[in-house]
């Protein structure tokens, strides 16, 4: 029997697989194997209980049958995985310390851990949306969490073998293009000159011209001229455009580098804007596009949530919107790209707008006969400040996140001087830097991303709980323990390490080989907090090991066994913080 690298989904394979031999269960057998109760073992398959009450037949019976019938498997090694059967049907699976011994000597590091890893996308092609701002405009508080959890995601599903494209979709075109050329030009604002923050100057003359073109027809009639000329193509406008384009990428591309991002394409709303003529065109031949009170629109008159609620696809002045150059997003993605999945990081405020987008093209793409890919929306909620609303300055602003991010590594800093005065000033700004941006990255990505939570700088940087500085601490600490040792940290513990015995290195054993399992929740929900949990929880049962368990002793099997668990949740950790954007720290 081969070390499988993810025993829960192979135990089901097998158990289902000796099922289908077997008369009394049928195609349709689900094992429903589930992590058990520790009392009885490591995990649990119930599925013969449903089976029997359908086929009024006795379960612990049909129970073992079964097992009967997976210890004949070749597949299957009973001195690897023990095999039980408990009450009326109940099959209890245990991993001998034989088994976890040789998981930790196979999967010894992040590049065998991500070549079996792998398996779950195994090459799928896929795109990932985010974080797409708008141009012309600072980044705020709102940007941390398309970000950050955005580039969980990708990391992660690249870590578990899909092929992804990254796709910034940024909002570099629409109708507030006319109101701030018209500031602009109104104000006689040089884009070429040096500004010391020429977007925040772009966001003050878009709003000063939106207050004017509010209060005066003439401005708003000159606004609406100067977006026509735009989209006639008028060469002193398209210029304008393309320098607030260019001035927009430069402030976005430092906090880029900053957060760590790694997006493949830009591909803004501008890129389609000669794209949507074929979706009016396709979806009105295909008899979904309807003209209603001007708009060309799609309805869904059978469903409850949107009978009376249509997806505009083009505004009834011509123009087009969020809806056409979404249609066209995917439709370009699937076919110049080849996307088998396309998955959108948003706020949930745009739930029914993604739900009307996905409706609309699988019907479209049935109708047609293209290819249809998986489309997820990754929605999440608001990041609330101390009064329970969404968190701004005192004088009611969004908080810009360069500010937010300093203040990070500035609180960082003065912790990591509390700590440790005599730390030299380039090392405890480097550190700082690292425990800062780190905090606030766990901090979003440690919530379930479809709740709002509360921020607060004590929790965040707390040095204790399920905290970024917590798991860096964590990793910094078994460094620190083979530097004592004086050993380094890729031995080969193969020839000297035993089995683990002790009740902690069985439960550390237990928890590294869970990683899988974490790996396929975590990608069935795209929910980063899962494997955030999973961290906490196993840098958890390191202390108590650690605590317990003397690790330089004498006894040469025992010390090299204690090692390679040191060094193996070591690389886990490391292995997991970098997958959610977080660099680790060798000393803290």
């Amino acid at each position: 029997m081969d070390i499988w690298f993810h025993p829960a989904k192979e135990l089901e394979r097998l158990l289902e697989k000796a099922a289908a031999t077997l008369p009394g269960f049928d195609g349709t057998f689900d094992a429903k194997l589930r992590p058990a109760d520790p009392r009885f073992g490591d995990f649990q398959a119930n599925g013969v209980l449903a089976l029997a009450k359908s086929k009024k037949a006795n379960p612990r019976a049909l129970g073992e049958k079964l097992v009967e019938a997976l210890r004949a498997d070749r597949d299957f090694d009973e001195s690897l995985v023990q095999v039980s059967i408990a009450g009326p049907g109940f099959i209890n699976f245990a991993l001998t310390p034989k088994f976890l011994h040789a998981w930790l000597l196979k999967f010894s590091g992040a590049k065998e851990l991500e070549k079996a890893a792998s398996k779950f996308y195994d090459g799928k092609k896929i795109v990932i949306d985010y974080p797409s701002p708008n141009t012309a405009k600072q980044m705020h508080v709102g940007h941390l969490r398309p970000m950050v959890i955005g580039e969980a995601i990708n990391r992660l599903v690249r870590f578990c073998g899909g092929d992804v494209i990254c796709d910034n979709h940024i909002g570099d075109w629409g109708t507030n293009f006319g109101i701030l050329i018209y500031g602009i030009k109104s104000q006689k604002y040089d884009l070429d000159a040096e500004h010391e923050n020429p977007l925040e100057d772009l966001e003050r003359m878009y709003k000063a011209g939106s207050a004017e073109v509010k209060n005066s027809a003439e401005a708003a009639d000159k606004a609406r001229e100067e977006l026509v000329k735009l989209q006639n193509g008028d060469p002193e406008n398209t210029a304008l455009w393309r320098k607030i384009t260019e001035i927009s990428k430069v402030e976005f591309d430092k906090i880029y580098k900053i957060m760590s991002l790694t997006c493949d394409v830009t591909l803004g709303e501008s890129f389609y804007r000669d794209k949507v003529g074929r979706i009016y065109d396709e979806l009105t031949s295909c008899g979904m596009a309807e003209e209603d009170q001007g708009a060309l629109v799609v309805f869904f008159r059978d469903d409850e949530r949107f009978k009376n609620q249509p997806f505009i696809i083009r505004k009834k002045d011509g123009a087009s919107n969020y809806a056409s150059t979404d249609l066209a997003t995917v439709l370009y993605r699937t076919e110049h790209f080849g996307a088998k999945e396309i998955i959108y990081v948003t706020d949930g405020r745009q739930q029914d707008h993604f739900k009307q987008l996905f409706m609309t093209v699988g019907k479209w793409f049935g109708a047609k006969g293209y290819p249809l890919p998986d489309l997820r929306h990754v929605w999440f909620g608001t990041i609330l400040g101390p009064d329970g609303k969404a968190i701004k300055t005192k004088s009611g602003e969004p908080i810009r996140l360069r500010e937010l991010i300093n203040e990070a590594v500035s609180r960082a800093k003065k912790i990591v001087l509390e700590k440790s005065p005599e730390t030299p000033a380039d090392e405890a700004q480097a550190i700082a830097e690292t425990v800062g941006i780190a905090a606030l990255k766990y901090a979003d990505l440690s919530q379930n991303r479809t709740g709002d939570y509360l921020f607060s700088w004590d929790k965040l940087l707390a040095f204790d709980g399920n905290t970024a500085p917590y798991l860096l601490y964590a990793a910094a600490r078994i460094h620190s323990i083979f530097r004592k040792a004086s050993v380094p940290l890729d031995t080969d513990f193969s020839s000297e390490a035993s089995a683990p015995e002790t009740e902690q290195e069985l439960a550390l054993a237990k928890k590294l080989v869970a990683l899988p399992s974490v790996f396929e929740m975590t990608l069935a929900e795209l929910r980063p907090h899962y494997l955030c949990t999973y961290l906490y929880e196993l840098a958890g049962l390191f202390s108590s090991f650690y605590n317990a368990n003397k690790v330089i002793v004498d006894d040469a099997a025992v010390r090299a066994r204690r090692l390679m668990l040191c060094a193996r949740t070591l690389g886990v950790l490391e292995t997991g913080l970098r997958l959610l954007s977080i660099e680790p720290l060798k000393k803290m």
